[in-house]
């Protein structure tokens, strides 16, 4: 099976904190990957150094074979990503945005469909700035799309948007998969990772508390919900009673 993302012994720190110690990762071609944990317990850190938008101090990775560090311009066509916070300029509307963005890639997907898709062609002369945030959550997936990317960033994918709009966007999303697409998700939703992920990993201050497959997870704990088994392994049940 082709590995797509392979990450060695990452680490990255910030002084004296510590926001990614000894962190490995392998993920194959048309599987999706879930990172979990805390605020501050270095998913956005990871995320980064994997993206190459961050140095590492110390490890190896891999994307598609390839060094996000010093073969950027290669991957760029390869790889989509969708941030939680993004921003754009106040008065440019989503098709204009869409355009901007297909023009810098030498083959894209065409992004009427993608906004069909999504819910969002009825947005299509709007500004960006009019948008609700799920809207924009749903655009800037739409945007991450447009390169028909081989591996595909995702962070806090369904922020804002309601029950029947996450379904949709999940549904979407596991066909991406079938399709192989390599799926690469941090989020705070534990039913979205039990729908999509086929392994997912948990992080505390930095470093892998668990790395396996959801039904792993909840086996090795005292309990039978993903929620419970997480508030286990991160400890948050016992600081969130102790505040």
């Amino acid at each position: 099976m082709e590995t797509t993302i392979e990450v060695k012994n990452l680490s990255k720190s910030y002084g004296r904190i510590k926001a990614a110690e000894n962190l490995n990762i392998s993920v194959n071609r048309g599987e999706a990957f879930g990172l979990l944990g805390a605020n501050g317990a270095g998913k956005s850190t990871t995320i980064e150094c994997i993206l190459g938008t961050k140095k590492q101090d110390k490890g190896t990775i891999s994307l598609l074979g390839m060094n996000p560090l010093t073969d950027r311009k290669k991957l760029f066509e390869q790889v989509g990503v969708q941030f939680q916070e993004t921003n754009y300029q106040d008065k440019i509307k989503v098709a204009e945005l869409c355009q901007v963005t297909s023009a810098l890639y030498k083959t894209s997907l065409d992004y009427i469909t993608l906004l069909e898709q999504f819910g969002l062609s009825k947005k299509f002369k709007n500004y960006v700035s009019e948008l609700s945030g799920g809207q924009r959550q749903r655009l800037f997936l739409v945007l991450a799309l447009i390169p028909n990317p081989k591996i595909l960033f995702l962070d806090e994918l369904t922020t804002g948007l309601d029950v029947k709009a996450r379904r949709e966007v999940w549904n979407r999303l596991v066909t991406l998969k079938e399709k192989g697409i390599t799926i690469f998700l941090a989020s705070h939703y534990l039913e979205e990772i039990e729908i999509l992920c086929d392994r997912i990993m948990i992080l505390k201050k930095g470093e892998s508390i668990f790395e396996g497959t959801v039904k792993e997870a909840i086996a090795l704990s005292p309990y039978e919900k993903l929620e419970d088994a997480y508030l286990w392994y991160t400890d948050e049940e016992d600081e969130n009673e102790s505040l």
